[in-house]
């Protein structure tokens, strides 16, 4: 199968990268800085382009089988428009080309509802200051995204992730169509329901819907995914090394 991944450059994106490799398929990897990025393998292509360029962009998409956005940028004060205009890059990209399958990545706290079995500092305190003030213009981008989204007549599947950490490997996650129980969601698990959506989950159920990925193994404190994630790196649009928190 022939997969495009947009925002290749990011931790979730060079994991997404690696196992669409190692499951046998053909991989174009699309980067900003493809100098820095690292992943190598016969079936892999890096693409220099910005996902802000719609002809770089239509020719990433060209003869794709289906589309992975990773987009991600970090928290920050100023409008935030990289996932609602690329995605709309993306999705006239894919219309003229006639590829159907796109999966694409936002956040848990646009379910709209509290996090199942939180406590309240966690549900009245602690998540809305973060959605509210830290993470606003992100998430005030996302949701545009996922309108655009909506309004296609796409296969696409957007998953909305908990907080981001990284772990060694893919562990037995949670998936659900309402938001989950749990804060977090390991990198190498998002990479791989990403992937897994993109390959094999087109039935009904999983088309033209939002699903939630948790990880319920080794997660991180809240104090410690916000002072790694949001804090602890430079992210940079579409080659970052670090993403933004997502929930």
């Amino acid at each position: 199968m022939n997969i495009v991944i947009f925002g290749a450059n990011g931790t979730t994106g060079r994991l997404a990268a690696e196992q669409a490799g190692a499951a046998g398929h053909t991989v174009t990897a699309v980067t900003r800085r493809p100098a820095d990025f690292p992943v190598r393998g016969p079936r892999l292509r890096v693409m220099e382009a910005d996902v802000l360029d719609p002809a770089a962009v239509e020719r990433a998409v060209a003869g794709q089988d289906a589309v992975i956005s990773t987009l991600g940028v970090p928290y920050g004060r100023k409008p935030v428009t990289v996932y609602s205009v690329g995605i709309r890059h993306i999705t006239r990209a894919m219309a003229r080309h006639d590829v159907r399958r796109v999966v694409g990545v936002t956040s848990t706290v646009l379910f709209g509802t509290a996090a199942p079995g939180e406590g309240v500092l966690f549900r009245k305190v602690l998540e809305p200051s973060v959605v509210r003030f830290m993470g606003r213009t992100v998430y005030d981008d996302m949701r545009r995204m996922e309108e655009i989204l909506r309004a296609t007549d796409l296969d696409w599947t957007v998953i909305r992730p908990g907080g981001l950490f990284d772990n060694d490997s893919v562990s037995d996650y949670q998936v659900g169509s309402e938001r989950l129980p749990g804060r977090y969601t390991a990198r190498a698990d998002l990479a791989h329901a990403l992937l897994r959506q993109a390959v094999e989950d087109r039935h009904a159920g999983a088309l033209r819907a939002f699903i939630d990925v948790r990880t319920t193994e080794n997660t991180p404190s809240f104090l410690d995914l916000i002072r790694n994630e949001a804090f602890g790196g430079k992210g940079r649009r579409s080659g970052n090394t670090k993403e933004r928190v997502h929930g």
